[in-house]
């Protein structure tokens, strides 16, 4: 029996690709209580573009509106949903995600069954892997999604909770740090998150050979978290801390060598070109050893762990000076 459920609306933000169309299919073949309006955010910048694959919706296609988010970002595009949004509660899917087959009877139950100090409920994300072979780094990077904590790949907040702390901080440019910062912000008002039931797909999505250098960019959202939510906050959101302190040593030492060569101090110079170099063989085989290690795997984790140290180290310090004097978001919805 599926038992009786205020009103929702689901939000994806889209900039288009082409996995979207097996979102929205996925959402319209899935047994339960239908939403009542379904909000695509079209997140593509600049004028309309090739119109989306909304068919895919099939008999739902008449409750779905399309909204244009401007290019802002995935926070700001989930700002522009939510803004529209008048029912009770509001569902926040990717547009990389497949729900399930029983997704919105899940849905339902998960709804129905949250206390009044229940703010938000997280979905339950499956990642698939290869089975006849070890993941790769990018995969494995994906697979970290199915035991993180407000994944906004499949996440449902009561509607009045996301307008009361002002959605999500628009100072979050990419689609990282910015569910868990709208998480601490639910929790520190006061609400409870839990983990559902629902069950959601979210594949790997096919990624070139440098994905892992220009995520490195995060690492200046880190520093405007700490900035907002203090140097614990990798605690509270049960976040891994990461290498960026031995990126910025291994950095440091690869700069060092260079600097001290050019003043004519070799011996120097070549203990810290040893450092620079032990440390991206750590790192490197760190990347590799629990991969398939196949030759085209080895030779990007060995490339792109000589760039990571210093492409972290930036980010992290140029985050540091753009956010120095962040305070707390302050948006309206």
């Amino acid at each position: 029996m599926i038992p009786s459920l205020a009103s929702y609306a689901v939000v994806v933000p889209t900039i288009g690709r082409p996995c979207l169309a097996d979102c929205l299919a996925a959402l319209a073949s899935c047994e339960g209580p239908e939403p009542s309006r379904i909000l695509v955010v079209d997140d593509r910048p600049g004028p309309p573009g090739d119109p989306l694959p909304l068919d895919a919706l099939g008999s739902l296609v008449g409750r779905t509106v399309v909204l244009h988010g401007g290019g802002r970002g995935p926070a700001a595009a989930r700002n522009t949903g939510v803004r529209a949004v008048d029912e009770p509660w509001t569902v926040l899917l990717d547009d990389d995600v497949r729900v399930g087959p029983h997704w919105r009877e899940q849905l339902a139950r998960d709804l129905a069954e949250a206390s009044p100090d229940t703010g938000g409920v997280q979905g339950v994300l499956r990642v698939p892997l290869p089975a006849d072979r070890r993941p790769t780094d990018w995969e494995r990077n994906t697979a970290g999604l199915q035991g993180a904590l407000w994944v906004t790949a499949d996440m449902a907040y009561r509607t009045e909770v996301l307008k009361t702390v002002g959605g999500f901080d628009e100072r979050f440019p990419r689609a990282f740090r910015e569910d868990a910062d709208l998480a601490l912000r639910v929790i520190d008002a006061g609400w409870r998150i839990v983990r559902g039931e629902r069950r959601t797909e979210h594949p790997v999505r096919p990624a070139d050979r440098w994905v892992s250098v220009r995520l490195q960019r995060g690492n200046a959202d880190d520093a405007l978290m700490k900035r907002l939510h203090g140097p614990d906050w990798w605690e509270r959101a049960a976040a891994p801390r990461g290498r960026i302190r031995r990126h910025a040593a291994v950095t440091a030492a690869g700069l060092g060598a260079l600097l001290l060569a050019a003043a004519g101090r070799r011996r120097a110079a070549g203990l810290a070109a040893a450092g620079w170099v032990l440390g991206t063989a750590e790192f490197a085989r760190s990347r590799i050893a629990p991969g398939p290690r196949t030759p085209d795997e080895i030779v990007t984790m060995a490339v792109t762990s000589a760039v990571i140290p210093a492409a972290a180290t930036w980010h992290r310090l140029s985050g540091e000076l753009r956010h120095r004097s962040a305070e707390s978001w302050d948006g309206a919805l």
